[in-house]
């Protein structure tokens, strides 16, 4: 499987990823970032090249819009 992953920053900042072993990356995030996140979002695909169209998608205005719709609520309540 792979994976396309919203992380929210602690300056309210997304970081938009795509990775095939979702636990690893989280892990490695946690290693290297300096800022403390929340994994808020994820979705698993069968193709790789599926999970790298959504993280270029959410990447861009249009997506990123589309990303505070479908997280509306959770970014209310962090």
């Amino acid at each position: 499987m792979y994976y396309t992953y919203i992380l929210l920053l602690s300056n309210n900042q997304f970081y938009i990823g795509s990775t095939n072993n979702l636990k690893r990356r989280i892990d490695e995030h946690k290693r290297k970032r300096k800022q403390t996140f929340k994994l808020i979002f994820y979705e698993a695909f069968v193709s790789k090249e599926d999970a790298r169209r959504r993280e270029k998608y959410f990447k861009t205005s249009k997506g990123k819009s589309s990303l505070k719709q479908i997280l509306r609520n959770s970014l209310l309540n962090k």
